[in-house]
């Protein structure tokens, strides 16, 4: 056994048992490859047929679930970098055993936001050809694609430069894909925070909220992944590793106190405000139609039962953090579906009681978005399994 797998915990495991895990990773393969395909065919579909025979949004909420899920990807991507740096770049050792694994994963759910957001825009072909063309220094949508296109770039160069072994390469690319991906996601916030027209969402402190809960999942992700691989492969994890997940988890209980706080005071500046629309839209989410996805969603399983469930191990039960991620990585994409699609419900004039005007617009994602959503996350999950089997559990590194 080399120094390596030592390191890593990866002890022999019985000839019987790894017949039955192969089994079980072929078939997992098989799955997510199909789950993934029917999304990508349930998107060409909508392209073909037109997003307004095929999806629940329109002119009243024009940005659905396929803008959440995106969200909730890069978000997620962001934070893995921000915690790969913590190893790589900045040489906390605690999180090198975990960094790699954060690389690569953040490669893999940029790309599921990518694959994702590539079909909610009805002409897909723009989207690069508009990054180059339409150049315009005052669009944060542009500066979203030229950001997080280099951040994409980044990041593979970085992970290259860890299989090569070229360590300070690597720590060069990572620290230009954390400035970048720090850069990228807070003008993802200001996308949301500079919009006048919609109250929930404007106001400065979105760009900083957006970075904070970006590494809270980010510390979710690794710690569930890095979990399941283990398991899933049936190795031992080393006392190393243990040490890198443990910090990772209290890592994370520190960051979800952080976005709790956000949370608390945006719903009470939400309520308090005389802002048109914004006590309407916080009013949903604290008893009105959103209620379960707030309190149930957002609250509970992404921040409360995560946060009680660390603090009640000290961080030293890996399974127990591991069933916190699991709870936190569900609140998560509530918190952005929630966060999405509830800013856009108070039409702009319903303060002025207009008749035949509706108080509340409505939407219900509909099966071909569904779809489509079911094939990102597939394929963030294949993603994942191909690069636990292929770059061996990403052990390839040396500390």
């Amino acid at each position: 056994m080399n120094s390596s797998n030592t390191f890593f915990g990866i002890l022999p495991t019985d000839g019987g048992l790894a017949v039955e895990r192969t089994k079980l990773f072929n078939i997992s393969v098989v799955i997510l490859a199909v789950l993934t395909l029917i999304g990508i065919g349930a998107g060409i579909y909508s392209l073909y047929a037109g997003h307004e025979h095929t999806f629940g949004t329109g002119r009243e909420v024009p940005w659905g679930i396929l803008i959440s899920s995106y969200v909730f990807f890069v978000v997620t991507s962001t934070g893995l970098c921000i915690i790969s740096s913590i190893g790589h770049v900045f040489g906390f050792e605690k999180f090198a055993p975990i960094a790699k694994r954060a690389v690569f994963l953040s490669i893999g759910t940029i790309m599921s936001g990518f694959l994702v957001i590539a079909f909610e825009i009805e002409n897909t072909w723009r989207m690069p050809i508009g990054v180059i063309t339409g150049f315009n220094l005052t669009s944060n949508i542009w500066w979203m694609g030229v950001l997080y296109g280099a951040y994409l770039l980044f990041m593979i160069l970085e992970f290259i430069m860890l299989q090569l072994e070229r360590h300070n390469l690597a720590m060069g690319c990572g620290l230009l894909g954390l400035l970048v991906g720090i850069a990228a996601h807070s003008n993802l916030g200001a996308v949301f925070g500079l919009l006048n027209g919609r109250e929930f969402w404007h106001g400065p402190f979105m760009p900083v909220y957006f970075i904070f809960s970006a590494a809270m999942s980010g510390c979710m992700a690794i710690l569930f992944f890095t979990y399941l691989a283990y398991r899933f492969n049936g190795w031992t994890i080393s006392e190393q590793m243990k040490l890198s997940l443990r910090s990772a988890g209290k890592l994370a209980a520190f960051l979800i106190f952080v976005v709790l706080f956000f949370t608390i005071w945006k719903m009470i500046a939400g309520v308090t405000g005389d802002a048109p629309g914004k006590y309407e839209a916080s009013m949903y989410l604290l008893e009105g139609p959103y209620t379960v996805n707030f309190w149930i969603g957002e609250i509970a399983l992404g921040l409360v039962v995560p946060f009680l469930l660390i603090l009640s191990v000290r961080a030293e039960s890996l399974r127990v953090i591991f069933i916190a991620s699991i709870a936190g990585m569900i609140g998560i994409f509530f918190m952005r579906y929630d966060l999405v699609i509830v800013g856009q419900l108070v039409p702009h004039f319903a303060e002025m009681d207009l008749a035949d005007y509706p108080k509340l617009f409505s939407y219900t994602p509909s099966c071909i978005e569904i779809l489509i959503t079911m094939g990102g996350f597939a394929f963030c999950g294949l993603f994942f399994l191909l690069g636990e089997k292929y770059f061996r559990g990403h052990m390839s590194e040396g500390h």
